[in-house]
């Protein structure tokens, strides 16, 4: 019973009906599925349903090929069978003419390759060797190119240096040539000026005023005025050294800046500035504290300080120091007064 519900149901599931066993009987004409067995096992495992393209259920409709298909099928197939035709014809076929067998001889290359080798070689050989040789000669013309511009610019500069150091020397050289003369028409200025004072001075003996040609001053000191004479009096002594301003040693210019100073002015450093600093006075009309300058006034080289009865203190040269002078000793050229 098992095996015949197992039956029903397999046929049932393939939409088909299984034939009847009675021999005759209607439904044994209607038969679309068959039943496979394993060796001894008598029950159905599968129902095979035969495939057409009429069938009923789709899955079970057999696939129409199209004639193009069929088309090729049938063109590659009657080419190979004429293919393997003819390869038995042309087999079967004797040969009309035998064949021959034809030796070629290559011809053979007697040559002697290894001198031209060696040749070859030993020629590049040479070639780097000189290319080396070329590469070291242009590195050291290199360096001795660069060697040669500094030692010609080096060279240049000592040129140079020592040209400035004897343009200094010279100029040196001059300024001491015009001080020497200046010095020098000074002294002979000063000499004449004694010889006419001695003689037209006898009998005269006048204190606290000097006869000079140039005026007579006798103006006191006082204020700001003594304390610029008394400082300039108290450094009569000291050395000169130029570019000085103290307290030990002046230039003309320092002790003239350095008098002022006591006062509470400020002057420049220079005898330049110094000589145009203030208001210009004659040599007739001096008073104590006044600055008296030699040269053009802005351009002066040389200034001291008038300390009243016809004197100065000033800075003259390494030689003399500050000493201080009478008018005659050294003619001044003109006078400022900044107080």
């Amino acid at each position: 019973m098992i095996t015949a519900l197992r039956t029903r149901a397999r046929f049932a599931r393939y939409g088909v009906k299984k034939r009847s066993d009675a021999p005759g009987s209607p439904g044994s004409r209607a038969t679309v599925a068959q039943t496979t067995f394993l060796e001894d096992n008598r029950d159905a495992l599968i129902a095979v349903v035969p495939m057409s393209l009429t069938a009923h259920i789709p899955s079970h409709r057999k696939p129409r090929r199209s004639a193009s298909k069929l088309a090729v099928r049938a063109g590659v197939a009657g080419g190979v069978l004429s293919t393997l035709a003819m390869a038995g014809t042309a087999s079967a076929t004797p040969s009309a003419e035998p064949l021959h067998e034809t030796t070629l001889e290559m011809p053979v290359l007697d040559l002697d390759l290894s001198a031209e080798v060696s040749s070859s070689v030993t020629k590049a050989a040479e070639n780097t060797r000189a290319a080396a040789v070329d590469g070291e000669l242009n590195a050291l013309e290199a360096t001795a190119r660069t060697g040669a511009a500094a030692e010609a610019k080096q060279a240049k500069a000592d040129a140079q240096e020592k040209a400035d150091a004897e343009a200094k020397a010279k100029a040196k050289e001059e300024a001491d040539r015009k001080a020497e003369e200046e010095r020098a028409s000074r002294s002979s200025a000063r000499t004449g000026l004694q010889s006419n004072s001695s003689s037209s001075s006898k009998g005269s003996s006048s204190q606290g005023s000097s006869s000079q040609g140039s005026g007579t001053v006798t103006a006191p000191a006082t204020g700001s005025a003594a304390a610029i004479v008394n400082f300039a009096r108290a450094q009569v002594g000291k050395a000169y050294v130029m570019g000085g301003t103290g307290p030990s040693s002046f230039d003309c210019s320092g002790l003239v800046q350095a008098a002022y100073r006591q006062a509470g002015i400020t002057l420049p450093r220079m005898s330049q500035a110094q000589s145009s600093y203030g208001t210009s006075v004659s040599l007739s009309s001096l008073q104590a504290g006044d600055i008296l300058y030699w040269g053009s006034k802005g351009s002066a080289y040389h200034v001291a300080v008038y300390v009243g009865g016809g004197k100065f203190v000033g800075a003259q040269n390494s030689g003399t120091g500050i000493v201080e002078r009478s008018l005659s000793y050294d003619k001044p050229t003109g006078a400022v007064r900044v107080l």
